[in-house]
């Protein structure tokens, strides 16, 4: 079904089509992919169960030349740390100069456990060049990371990598999002903060996009949020990482994914400044000596890309928007969304 003002909505909202029967144009169709059954992940509850479930799916792959997407981050470096060896592939952004402790805790880590370093240097050119290549395999406008990840993953497919490895799940299984798991929300605050922009301020023809989080409505007003973060949260990040390794024809594996708490998170916990706290166990072990790292999202400087981008000019888009409100993120989904509608109807002129 073709319902453009809704993909639109979804996208800014959600940052993906989450209804999997709407689409943007005819012969367009995106299609997400399915989570992992929940019956059929390995159920763990200490930082030495998720060591031993990571090392035995890490061995299925033991007769391929193996790769990694490793950032500075515990979630890669923990499965870097499973490796016996292979190659890692570090983005590097403005020539080294964007976020250069991220980097060398990175190369920290490649060196811990004798991996092959290579940095994948993302420059704006880069990224133009892939993004279009990422719509139309996703009939759809992108993640601000699917242009990198697809880069790197090139990049690895030429030195003759056969596997990637990622480490992008953990965040959802083992209480990464504190921010979001920081309180009890109620229903209409978290609907607000969830939002990656909320569509009525940017689009002339905005869709509600609330009926996602109603199945997840409590009484009192309240909301089981993280039931909601467990599914279409989850399935926002995962279907990213899937095109982008598709339109490489490079095949993946995130070990996180596999995974589920056998036990309900620890949210006192969590609240207290322990985000991920098996996680972060399970990193001392397996790097000792080495500071535990902060949790941080994968690098991107999109603030610096669009510090002076005037915003969107297409028809749909409100007039005059202020963009001094908007992080580099959200700007990023503007200019994509604009990007893609201008690749499949462009606007004339004169």
């Amino acid at each position: 079904m073709v319902d453009k003002f809704y993909c639109m909505s979804s996208y800014l909202a959600f940052r993906f089509i989450e209804c999997d029967e709407k689409d943007f144009y005819e012969n367009l169709h995106h299609k997400n992919i399915d989570l992992l059954p929940d019956g059929d992940r390995i159920p763990v509850k200490t930082a030495d169960e998720i060591g031993l479930a990571i090392d035995k799916q890490m061995a299925m792959f033991s007769g391929k030349k193996r790769g990694i997407l490793l950032s500075g981050g515990m979630d890669s470096a923990i499965v870097a740390s499973y490796m016996n060896g292979g190659e890692a592939y570090t983005f590097r952004f403005l020539g080294g100069d964007f976020q250069k402790e991220e980097l060398s805790r990175a190369e920290c880590h490649a060196k811990y456990y004798n991996l092959n370093l290579h940095y994948v240097d993302i420059e704006w050119e880069s990224i133009e060049k892939l993004v279009d290549d990422c719509m139309k395999s996703k009939c759809a406008p992108v993640h601000s990371i699917e242009p990198q990840i697809l880069k790197a993953a090139l990049q690895a497919k030429n030195d003759g990598v056969e596997i990637m490895f990622v480490g992008d799940g953990s965040d959802y299984i083992f209480g990464g999002m504190d921010q979001l798991l920081s309180k009890d929300w109620n229903f209409d605050d978290f609907v607000e903060r969830y939002y990656s922009i909320k569509p009525s301020e940017i689009l002339n023809d905005p869709v509600d996009m609330t009926y996602p989080f109603e199945p997840f409505r409590l009484p009192n007003n309240k909301i089981d949020f993280q039931g909601f973060m467990a599914g279409l949260m989850t399935r926002e990040s995962f279907n990213s990482y899937h095109n982008a390794f598709s339109v490489a024809h490079m095949p993946y594996y995130d070990p996180y994914a596999h995974l589920k708490m056998a036990e309900k998170l620890d949210l006192k916990r969590i609240r207290g400044g322990e985000p991920k706290y098996l996680i972060r166990e399970l990193m001392s072990k397996r790097y000792p000596g080495i500071p535990v790292p902060n949790k941080n999202p994968m690098p991107r400087p999109v603030d610096f890309y669009f510090k002076d981008w005037i915003g969107p000019t297409r028809p749909e888009f409100k007039r005059n928007i202020d963009m001094s409100r908007y992080s580099g993120n959200q700007k990023w989904q503007m200019w994509c969304l604009e990007r893609f509608l201008n690749m499949h109807e462009p606007i004339k002129i004169g």
